[in-house]
């Protein structure tokens, strides 16, 4: 055998045992188990600067979910709900037992959000407004821990840019500027609840009973 066949042929195990481990099957074995059918959305834990960045992120994940085939009781009402009996910050809500949650709401799991980045942020030549999220899927009758994931959008993921610095720099300052006052944020948040909480993506939640493909294996998707 040539050196180039023995070269030709490392390469292509290298680049198939690279992409076996990049595409690591999560382990949906409680998941399916608990087989949840409602969903309880908690009040985000904002770890950004932005105030608003809960209520904006609350306002798009109910479609992912229930696309995905679930049942997603009312965020706003889940809300109100938790101010209305001394519970008005998030971390509070979070540390509330899974099973007292079961009892109050009859929701078969809760999704306990994190945000990580929510807003506009500036560095020499570049502008970019982005939001980072992280969740966890947690069955109210057991405290399992279903599932797992995170993901980020950003708005300079489609951007393109001038070679000349002195013309990326003003780009850079007008983007800041635009993002800031129209809140792009909240456009790109949508796009981190999408990303986080479809059930298309590789290691992503799986499909609910109201959707055609429940029950279908992930490695089938």
């Amino acid at each position: 055998m040539s050196v180039f066949k023995v070269l030709s042929m490392s390469f292509v195990i290298v680049l198939l045992s690279g992409c076996a481990s990049n595409r690591a099957s999560y382990d949906y074995s409680a998941y399916r188990n608990s087989d949840p059918h409602s969903i309880l959305v908690l009040p985000p834990i904002n770890d950004s600067n932005e105030v608003i960045a809960p209520y904006a992120l609350l306002s798009h994940v109910t479609r992912p979910l229930a696309e995905s085939g679930y049942y997603v009781l009312p965020v706003a009402l889940v809300n109100e709900t938790f101010k209305a009996n001394g519970l008005p910050v998030a971390e509070d809500v979070h540390a509330v037992p899974p099973n007292k949650l079961y009892e109050i709401f009859g929701a078969d799991a809760a999704l306990y959000i994190n945000i990580k980045e929510y807003g506009t942020s500036y560095a020499v030549i570049s502008s970019e407004t982005a939001v980072e999220v992280s969740a966890r899927l947690i069955d109210l009758k057991t405290s399992t821990i279903l599932w797992e994931g995170k993901a980020r959008a950003s708005s300079a993921e489609q951007r393109d840019r001038d070679d000349n610095w002195q013309s990326s720099l003003l780009l850079a300052v007008l983007d800041q500027v635009i993002e800031t006052v129209s809140d792009k944020s909240f456009e790109v948040s949508k796009v981190a609840a999408q990303r986080l909480l479809s059930a298309q993506p590789q290691n992503g939640i799986l499909y609910g009973p109201r959707s055609p493909h429940y029950n279908v294996s992930k490695t089938a998707q």
